[in-house]
């Protein structure tokens, strides 16, 4: 397994860092790993259709599936 070593990195982001490690109870390390893991890896796709509950109201009568296409387009 590698290591990294990082240099410079400011005492407040550190803090931050162990702070949160500490509520989420692991190591300085771990939750480096953690959050790298999470900002590398791509994210999962969601479909609009698969809600449920939260929200769900305001959906009725709408094609969630043509929703999202024109949101796509209008983004194009």
């Amino acid at each position: 397994m590698a290591t990294l070593n990082v240099k410079n990195l400011p005492d407040v982001l550190y803090r931050k860092l162990k702070a949160r490690a500490k509520r989420e109870r692991r190591s300085v390390a771990q939750e480096v790993t953690v959050l790298l893991e999470q900002a590398l890896e791509p994210a999962t796709p969601l479909s609009i259709l698969e809600l449920r509950g939260l929200g769900k109201g305001l959906w009725r009568g709408i094609d969630g599936g043509s929703h999202v296409e024109r949101e796509r387009e209008a983004w194009r």
